[in-house]
């Protein structure tokens, strides 16, 4: 007797198709076989977290910091919605008073980690506020930036000429090769942990000015990425996002040119 065999089925089985959309700003959902994981929700344009959330599914809610753009406490009420919700939050978090501490299942500082069946979590550093998160879910490896970024370019888009000061009126004063060396700084600690991501999630914000994309190309200098996923860009326009397009496919990196709320794509 000859059987025929499904080849569609069998692959499958064996890669485990996981999908993200990007709901807003830093917010993405990346649903995978059996969970969902919502990073840094802070509006819903497109209302796609209400119909992610009655799959059924385990919900895994991450905030990286109190920062308003990436934590509100609006999340805390998809209990309504999904009776498997698990709210994974940054100590800064705590530490401001945004949330109280029975609200979240999971507090986490850098190097803290956490586990359950379906997802492996470690918190990583930032040189702005609160953490960056590594997942790995399905057996891939997922990274999310945070607010972790060369906040600071445009003052160094000229190396022979980079101001020792500058001022600014929402942070004071402000060394930015000092600042560069804390964001290489948590790379490097990054890279202790593992030098390769199937999915990153990284800031490319237009407002930094001259070379917005330092940041990010430090960043694929020194990981093996599968997919580049842009954000923070909500300020500056979808197609400024795309600036990192070419310095990715120049690395062989797959790179994703959002361009509308609730769009998603396969990973």
């Amino acid at each position: 007797m000859v059987y025929e065999i499904d080849c569609d089925y069998l692959c499958a089985k064996i890669i485990q198709i996981m999908t993200l959309t990007y709901i807003f700003h830093s917010g993405f959902v990346l649903e995978a076989e059996k969970c969902v994981l919502i990073f840094d929700y802070w509006m819903d344009p497109a209302n796609v977290v209400r119909a992610i959330l009655k799959k059924g599914k385990s919900v895994y809610v991450f905030s990286s910091h109190f920062h308003e753009d990436h934590f509100t406490k609006k999340i805390f009420s998809w209990k309504e919605y999904s009776e498997n919700i698990t709210y994974i939050l940054s100590k800064d978090i705590l530490r401001r008073r945004r949330a109280r501490q029975e609200e979240a299942d999971v507090w986490m500082g850098k190097g803290a980690t956490w586990q359950d069946a379906n997802i492996q979590v470690v918190a990583m550093g930032s040189n702005d506020s609160g953490v960056s998160w590594i997942v790995e879910v399905d057996g891939k490896k997922v990274f999310h930036s945070g607010d972790l970024n060369n906040w600071y370019a445009k003052f160094l888009y000229d190396r022979e000429n980079i101001p020792q000061k500058i001022i600014s009126d929402e942070f004071g004063e402000i060394d930015p090769l000092k600042e560069e060396k804390m964001f290489l700084g948590e790379l490097k600690d990054i890279a202790k942990y593992t030098g390769e991501f199937d999915i990153v999630m990284f800031p490319v914000d237009g407002r930094i000015g001259n070379g917005y994309t330092l940041g990010a190309r430090q960043f694929i200098e020194r990981f093996k990425v599968g997919l580049f996923v842009p954000m923070h860009f909500v300020m500056s326009g979808f197609e400024s996002a795309w600036r990192m397009k070419d310095e990715c496919e120049a690395c062989g990196i797959r790179y994703w040119s959002i361009s509308n709320e609730g769009e998603s794509i396969e990973c």
